[in-house]
């Protein structure tokens, strides 16, 4: 471990739980049952699209997962492991895990207290949108190092959620750009595109179709494999290769994401599950919480919260 993050400590201009007391309502069970991991993922109707976390994690681990917007997470106390291109990255109290759209990882606390942080999770057009104005960078943006040290910018992100919290619609609007812009300037650079050149990269992708398709009653891999003229082993290394990770976890990511449509219109966890594949709703349950770091149930409270607001 990096011997910066052995003598980390808690920045006290990181904002916790906030005056309306943010945990309300969010408060979470561990794994192993016991009440010491807190989170909270809701939205903000002032910041449509963006996702807010606020979570203190001990025994929590995040399976292999992506996000279709960008995570930007700011780490309050404690350390965050998390697997990142290839290798452990290492996020330590006032640094950022960031986190480019579709891009593989995982979660686990790096010390034996846990870690607690508040993310924001803008979409890809929002922080096109910032960097075309307050940024010379071209393309689409993206980070390019998944950890900065930068505790102004992390104060940022917890400012975000308190005034997210506090209903300032003003504060937290700007804020939100304030601190994107800065992580931009600081650690932004253009994201490479994706483009299937080769026979291995086309068989991945028409792979991917097939699941996305066939999501709820998916074929073994030998038969996706010999319906697209290829080797188990052969569609196994081309989709890792092309979406780094293999066809089971990709699935897997793939129903949760649809499982989360799902239930922001109002499809109950049950039926939400049964219509992405799931055998049962608890079967859902625990891939959503390794996923997205809530129950199903708690998320869609949080997301029913916001439209009784409207």
């Amino acid at each position: 471990m990096p011997r910066r993050l052995l003598a980390c400590r808690f920045a006290a201009s990181a904002a916790p739980a906030g005056p309306k007391g943010g945990w309300a309502g969010a408060a979470t069970t561990a794994d192993n049952g016991r009440m010491d991991e807190r989170a909270r993922h809701w939205q903000y109707d002032e910041l449509p699209g963006v996702d807010l976390l606020r979570a203190r994690y001990v025994h929590k681990t995040f399976v292999r997962h992506t996000h279709e917007n960008f995570v930007i997470a700011a780490i309050a106390d404690g350390v965050e492991v998390f697997h990142h291109g290839g290798g452990d990255q290492y996020a330590g109290a006032g640094a950022l895990a960031l986190v480019n759209p579709d891009t593989p990882h995982t979660g686990r606390a790096g010390v034996p207290e846990g870690w607690r942080y508040g993310a924001v999770y803008p979409p890809p057009d929002v922080v096109a949108e910032i960097a075309a104005e307050t940024t010379g960078l071209r393309g689409t943006p993206g980070f390019v190092s998944p950890v900065v040290d930068d505790p102004y910018s992390a104060g940022l992100v917890h400012q975000v959620l308190r005034a997210a919290d506090e209903g300032n619609a003003l504060a937290a609007d700007t804020l939100l750009r304030v601190a994107v812009t800065r992580l931009l300037r600081l650690n932004g650079g253009p994201m490479p595109r994706r483009e299937v050149r080769t026979a291995g990269a086309r068989i991945a992708a028409r792979a991917r179709g097939v699941l996305e398709e066939r999501m709820a009653r998916p074929p073994t891999l030998e038969r996706l494999a010999a319906d697209l003229g290829t080797s188990p082993f052969a569609l196994l290394r081309a989709f890792r290769n092309a979406y780094g990770m293999p066809p089971h976890a990709w699935l897997t990511d793939a129903r949760v994401r649809r499982a989360r449509r799902l239930l922001d219109t109002g499809t109950s966890p049950s039926e939400a599950a049964v219509a992405v594949g799931f055998t049962d709703q608890p079967h859902l349950n625990r891939h959503f919480s390794r996923m997205v770091g809530v129950p199903p149930g708690a998320y869609q409270r949080e997301r029913k919260n916001v439209q009784d607001l409207r």
